[in-house]
């Protein structure tokens, strides 16, 4: 412990400039997650004046997962039915050979954020506040090309570090089409089949990736059931996945191009967010208005949705920006 402490300590002293301040932040938490583990070896002490980890026991938490979704997820079929199977079954099993990774993929405002936010709070009373939830966004914490190996060392760091502290850690990695090709593959050990590494085991830890690549492919497919007259709710995950990883390992710009993550099969689930059309944003325009306590006002709702832009131009059916910027027109007809 007192090794670890001093490596908190030893980029205090060193002169200014010499890290940026965003990588010394990642690299100062993860040897302090390290220096923590001693101090859990009693539990019952820690969760008295701490938050534990893994607040809900599993069932709790995939129940809780379920109902959220259920309520406040719309048009997304797929992504509720494959979320909740993936997760629960994770949670339950008790001799779990990798960590769960799941990669989820659509357009702006579709609603990965909210699922990644939703998957949190199910697991944790604090959800996206839980120290044991952990958040990157590629442009914030993964910003400059030259630093890509200085970036790879800090983030293995940092999930060795909350791992060794609680096994059932989730990471969230957001802008994944942002972020420079190959990083990603830092964490590839992590992923893969290990019983322990270094005497850690990853097993238990939950993994789940954001990107807006694939989108194309993904509302290729939903147009092409629309304009064949059928349901949205017709598509099926087998309709979508193979080629979604296909696109996805292609694309230069989508942070898992050529990655070994693919290549290996070490993401567990692909999941497409189909673009949003007339009737869902209008359901989220009630859901919003209603979570602020307001009066629903049907002629609103209608008004905020109709000030959508949508696409494909001619047949206008789905909204170019989902629920994006439902909560900002709220403001200006209600404050």
């Amino acid at each position: 412990q007192r090794a670890a402490l001093a490596l908190v300590l030893l980029p205090l002293l060193a002169p200014a400039g010499a890290v940026e301040p965003i990588s010394l932040g990642l690299a100062i938490a993860g040897a302090a997650a390290s220096a923590l583990t001693g101090f859990i070896s009693y539990p019952r002490l820690y969760c008295y004046f701490r938050e534990c980890c893994l607040h809900r026991q599993d069932r709790r938490a995939a129940a809780a997962l379920q109902e959220n979704l259920d309520k406040r997820l719309f048009g997304q079929h797929l992504v509720s039915k494959v979320v909740v199977k993936a997760v629960r079954g994770f949670l339950n099993n008790t001799n779990a050979k990798k960590p769960l990774a799941l990669s989820l993929h659509g357009w702006t405002g579709t609603g990965k954020n909210f699922v990644s936010k939703i998957v949190a709070e199910s697991i944790y009373k604090k959800g996206l506040q839980s120290k044991y939830v952990h958040q990157f966004v590629a442009t914030l914490h993964f910003p400059h090309a030259h630093s890509i190996n200085l970036y790879k060392d800090q983030l293995q760091s940092w999930i060795r570090g909350n791992v060794s502290i609680c096994p059932r850690s989730l990471f969230i990695f957001d802008e994944m089409d942002k972020m420079h090709a190959g990083l990603i593959d830092s964490i590839k050990p992590f992923l893969d089949y290990y019983e322990l590494l270094d005497g850690v085991s990853y097993r238990q830890a939950i993994f789940i990736f954001l990107s807006n690549a694939g989108a194309e492919k993904i509302t290729e497919v939903t147009l092409d059931f629309w304009r064949n007259g059928r349901s949205r709710e017709e598509i099926q995950l087998t309709d979508i996945q193979n080629a979604l990883s296909v696109s996805v390992f292609n694309n230069k710009n989508s942070g898992f191009w050529h990655s070994t993550l693919i290549d290996k099969n070490l993401i567990d689930y692909f999941i497409p967010f189909l673009p949003l059309e007339y009737k869902h944003v209008k359901m989220c325009v009630r859901v919003e208005v209603e979570s602020r306590g307001y009066a629903v006002d049907e002629e609103i709702l209608t008004r905020i949705a109709d000030e959508m832009t949508y696409f494909p131009r001619e047949e206008r059916i789905y909204s170019d920006k989902g629920c994006k910027t439902v909560d900002a027109k709220l403001d200006y007809y209600y404050d």
